[in-house]
């Protein structure tokens, strides 16, 4: 099954269940909260996010290094090359819109969630914004995802509790965590500290299974690490509860 949707690049994976907050402030986004905001509020408003490969997330716009010069990018594609579709990553995320405010500026406020997987098929640069011709992707569960994802939860507070660091008292996110296998696959995901090609390696993984035992090993090796470096400041999701919405 295939969609066509508006597109909205960024230099971060989203995950469906995630909630992604935007600050709008291109005019090529801009125009694309515009024409959302026609769609009826008791109707989905969805765009599709996939992160950006080769390319900028802001396109410049003024002269600057390294050639003071350089016209600024201009367009829907701006800083995104010729083709843009060489510019992303296969595999992104739809994003539901369930607030977009305008400001008096004419900036946008938006909180979206993520909500499935999609594959970038081609996109399109001939309107006020980039639109994407997008294949849905199921996310296949097994009978070998459920005993996978409570060797996952497992090792993630203990992730959790490294980074903490052992003068922290208690972490509160014990008893917060689910236990569905897919959403489990997807917070964990989110929520540890990697870069955007090992978080964009498991957003495609071909199953719930495979993204679970990827994240196993990611978390073994993760948490050996930061063992050894004690120092390690604490990210946020060791300082309050972890949650989906």
């Amino acid at each position: 099954m295939t969609v066509r949707l508006p597109l909205f690049p960024l230099n971060s994976v989203l995950f469906p269940g995630l909630v992604l907050p935007l600050n709008v402030f291109e005019e090529r986004y801009r125009a694309m909260m515009r024409d959302l905001l026609k769609t009826p509020e008791e109707e989905a408003r969805r765009f599709a996010v996939v992160a950006i490969r080769d390319g900028h997330e802001v396109a410049q716009s003024a002269p600057g290094m390294p050639d003071p010069t350089a016209l600024p990018d201009r367009g829907p594609a701006a800083g995104f090359g010729p083709d843009p579709v060489k510019a992303f990553h296969g595999v992104g995320c739809v994003a539901d819109a369930a607030t977009i405010r305008e400001r008096a500026d004419g900036t946008f406020e938006v909180l979206a969630t993520g909500t499935t997987r999609v594959r970038l098929l081609s996109v399109d640069a001939s309107g006020p914004f980039l639109t994407a011709e997008l294949e849905e992707l199921p996310d296949e569960a097994s009978e070998e995802a459920g005993a996978l994802a409570e060797g996952v939860l497992r090792a993630f507070r203990q992730y959790q509790k490294r980074l903490a660091g052992a003068r922290e008292r208690s972490l509160s996110t014990t008893a917060d965590l689910p236990d569905q296998p897919s959403v489990v696959s997807y917070l964990v995901a989110a929520a540890m500290m990697l870069d955007t090609p090992t978080k964009q390696r498991l957003l495609q993984s071909p199953d719930i299974a495979s993204r679970l035992r990827d994240e196993l090993k990611l978390l073994r090796t993760e948490t050996s690490i930061i063992r050894t470096l004690p120092s390690l400041p604490a990210s946020d999701l060791t300082r309050g509860p972890t949650s989906l919405n």
